[in-house]
């Protein structure tokens, strides 16, 4: 199931963080999340998922985002999730609003993420 979500991108100095910081705006990462046209490519993926059956699949920016992160660092699965969960950068590239010291998904999601074409 995909659960199309409307949400107008997020300014970096809006991402929630604990320690009240702000992101910066020339940071690497947030300067590559506002090339990609996230929204442009949302209904194609959303079109791949039943409305109506199956547990709600993670965001088209969260499963490419994560495939980008792996491939620019050079890093497997597990450290692909576990650098999202310890960098604020790469959470606001796939689109979480708010720091999460939580891991966003399991590693083993990338492999759905990369079957989906």
């Amino acid at each position: 199931m995909y659960r199309k979500e409307e949400s107008t991108p997020l300014a970096p100095s809006n991402f929630e963080l604990p320690f009240e910081g702000k992101l910066s705006s020339d940071n690497r990462w947030v300067m590559m999340a506002s090339l990609i046209p996230w929204s442009e490519f949302e209904s194609e993926y959303a079109s791949l998922f039943s409305e109506e059956m199956g547990a709600p699949a993670k965001s088209f920016r969260m499963a490419l985002g994560a495939l980008i992160i792996k491939e620019k660092l050079g890093i497997s699965d597990r450290e692909t999730v576990e650098q999202i969960k310890e960098n604020p950068y790469l959470q606001y590239f796939i689109g979480m609003n708010a720091y999460n010291s939580e891991a966003a998904f399991d590693a083993s999601m990338l492999v759905y993420f990369r079957s989906r074409k």
